[in-house]
C-alpha cells in the first residue's frame, strides 16, 4: 500500500488457556492517525504491548518502515522512537513532574544528573499543553487530568516517530481534548505515526484518518474514517443494533412523590451551595465538564470528605454522614471514577473484592472465621447478575479487562442491597457491549425502586439514560433540566460553559 509505514502480518499472540490475537494482518501509513477499536479484551493493548516491546508475538511479524522489528523491551522501543502514552497513569510520588517525565533518561553532566536542562525542556512542553504546574512541581496532589498532562508530556520529552495513545481523553477537561487534538495534528503534520485507542467514537471522526476494528482477537476491517458511520463501526465491533447505547429499555421508574435524598446548601472545599433532591426509582443525572467538582460532591455525600456546611436528609430526616462506614449504614454506595486506586483491591481475587462491604456479615463462631461457603454463593450468585466474563472466584481482579473490573464493583455494592448507588462515570474506560450491560443493571436497580446518583461526562449517556439532568459549573449547581425534551447536547454544554444569569 502506498506510504505503508507499519505492518503487522498474521499476528498472533497466546497466553495460557486464551488466543488474545489471531491472524492479525493490517497496514499503518506514515504520519496518519490510526485508531484501533474495539470492546475491551478484543486485542488492541495485547497488539500494542506486542509493539512496544512488552511481550513478544507466539507467531507473526511487525515490520517498521519495511524492517522487520522485535524489540526486546520498552527501553528499546523508546530509545527508538516508539512510545506509548498509557490508560492508566503510573508515577513516582516522591518526583518531582519534571523527574517523572525524565525518568530513565535524564541528561548527565560531569557524572551528575542535569536536571536544570531537564526542566527546561520540560517546562516547555508543558506549556505547549497549556498546563498550570511546571516541572519543578511535585506531583502529589496533582488531579487525575493533571497526571494524564504529564504522561502526554513524556510521550512529547522524546524524539518520537510513532507514539500510541491509549484513552489519552478519558479525564480531559473539552478544552485539554482540543488542546491535544492541536498537539497530535502538529505531530501528524510532521510526519510522526499515531496509533489512538478511544471508546469515544467523536473523537475518532474529530481526529482520526482511518479505523481499523477488532473483535475477539480477530481483525475485522480497517475503514477510512470519512466511509463510515457511528453505526457501522458499533456493529462491526459488536454485532448489535447501536439502538443498545445509553437507551432506556424500560419505562421510567421515577416517583416524584417520594424523596429519597435530599441535600440543603452542601458546602466543602472545592464547591458550594449545592442542593437537589434525589426520588424513589430515578436515575439522576450529574453532568459538567472536568473542574465542575461533582466527584467532590459525590464523595462528601458519601462521606469520604468532610462537609464544611449544609444539611442531608434520608426519607424526610437529617443524617451526619462523616464516614464511608456511616454512609454504608444508612444505604448508600459510591462507584468510584478511579477504578484501580478506589475501586477494588488489586491483591484481592473476584471473591473478595466483591465480598469485602459485607465481610463482617460471613464471619462465624467464637473466632470469627469466615463463611466460605456462603462468601462463594454470594459472590456466584452477582458474577452471573453482571455476567462477568471471568468467573473464576480466585480470579484477580487486576488482571481482568477494563470493563470487567467495573462489574466487578458493580457486583460489590450490589451484594451489599443498598438503596442508593452513586455512579461516577459508570462507563469509563468502557467499551459498548460492556456500557450496554452495565446500562441494564442500572436499570434493573432502580426497577427495584431504589435510585441512582450518576455522574458521567459522556453527554449520549447522560441524555439516553437520565430521568433529569442537573449541570455543576465550577463547584456550583448551574442548571437543572426536569424534562426529557431538553435534554439535548446544546442546553447541556451551555449550562455547563457559561455563567448563570442572576
Amino acid at each position: 500500500m502506498d506510504n505503508e509505514y507499519i505492518r503487522f502480518e498474521n499476528v498472533r499472540k497466546e497466553f495460557p488457556g486464551v488466543v488474545a490475537l489471531s491472524d492479525i494482518s493490517f497496514s499503518v501509513r506514515k504520519g496518519e492517525v490510526h485508531a484501533l477499536l474495539g470492546e475491551n479484551g478484543a486485542g488492541k493493548s495485547t497488539l500494542l504491548n506486542i509493539l512496544h516491546g512488552v511481550f513478544h508475538a507466539t507467531s507473526g511479524h511487525v515490520y517498521i518502515d519495511g524492517k522487520e522489528t522485535r524489540f526486546s523491551s520498552t527501553y528499546d522501543a523508546i530509545t527508538q522512537g516508539v512510545i506509548k502514552v498509557h490508560q492508566e497513569v503510573q508515577v513516582v510520588e516522591n518526583l518531582t513532574v519534571g523527574q517523572n517525565i525524565a525518568l530513565g533518561f535524564e541528561m548527565v553532566k560531569g557524572g551528575f544528573l542535569d536536571y536544570k536542562d531537564v526542566y527546561a525542556k520540560c517546562d516547555g512542553i508543558l506549556e505547549e499543553l497549556g498546563c498550570s504546574f511546571r516541572s519543578a512541581d511535585p506531583v502529589t496532589g496533582l488531579g487525575v487530568g493533571d497526571l494524564q498532562m504529564i504522561a502526554i508530556a513524556k510521550s512529547l520529552y522524546f524524539n518520537a516517530n510513532i507514539i500510541s495513545f491509549d484513552e489519552p481523553t478519558s479525564a480531559l477537561s473539552a478544552p485539554e481534548i482540543e488542546k491535544l487534538f492541536e498537539i497530535i495534528r502538529g505531530l501528524k503534520a510532521k510526519g510522526i505515526t499515531i496509533l489512538f485507542i478511544s471508546h469515544k467514537l467523536d473523537e475518532l471522526f474529530a481526529i482520526c484518518d482511518r479505523v481499523t476494528i477488532f473483535r475477539d482477537g480477530m481483525c475485522i476491517a480497517t475503514k477510512e474514517m470519512t466511509e463510515t458511520s457511528n453505526e457501522d463501526l458499533i456493529h462491526m465491533m459488536v454485532g448489535r443494533d447501536v439502538s443498545s447505547y445509553a437507551v432506556r429499555l424500560q419505562p421510567s421508574c421515577a416517583d416524584y412523590s417520594e424523596v429519597v435524598l435530599e441535600t440543603k446548601n452542601l458546602c466543602g472545599k472545592t464547591f458550594e451551595d449545592i442542593s437537589f433532591k434525589l426520588y424513589r426509582g430515578e436515575i439522576l443525572g450529574f453532568s459538567g465538564l472536568v473542574g465542575a467538582r461533582r466527584t467532590e460532591v459525590m464523595r462528601t455525600i458519601f462521606g469520604a470528605d468532610p462537609l464544611e456546611s449544609g444539611e442531608i436528609y434520608l426519607h424526610g430526616s437529617k443524617v451526619d454522614i462523616d464516614s464511608t462506614e456511616k454512609a454504608l449504614v444508612y444505604g448508600i454506595g459510591l462507584i468510584s471514577e478511579d477504578r484501580k486506586r478506589e475501586g477494588f483491591i488489586p491483591s484481592m481475587s473476584n471473591n473478595r473484592n466483591v465480598n469485602i462491604p459485607g465481610m463482617g456479615k460471613y464471619k462465624k463462631g467464637m473466632l470469627g472465621l469466615l463463611d466460605e461457603k456462603e462468601m462463594l454463593d454470594n459472590f456466584n450468585n452477582h458474577a452471573e447478575m453482571v455476567k462477568l466474563n471471568i468467573r473464576d472466584p480466585e480470579y484477580f481482579t487486576l488482571n481482568l479487562s477494563g470493563g470487567n473490573q467495573q462489574k466487578v464493583i458493580v457486583a460489590k455494592w450490589l451484594s451489599t442491597k443498598v438503596d442508593i448507588l452513586i455512579f461516577d462515570e459508570p462507563t469509563k474506560g468502557v467499551d459498548v457491549g460492556a456500557k450496554a450491560e452495565i446500562y441494564k443493571l442500572m436499570e434493573d436497580f432502580v426497577a427495584e425502586g431504589k435510585s441512582i446518583i450518576m455522574v458521567s461526562s459522556e453527554l449520549p449517556e447522560v441524555i439516553g439514560m437520565s430521568d433529569r439532568v442537573i449541570v455543576m459549573r465550577e463547584g456550583h449547581i448551574n442548571g437543572v433540566l426536569e424534562n426529557k425534551q431538553d435534554f439535548t447536547e446544546v442546553n447541556i454544554l451551555s449550562y455547563a460553559m457559561e455563567e448563570k444569569e442572576s
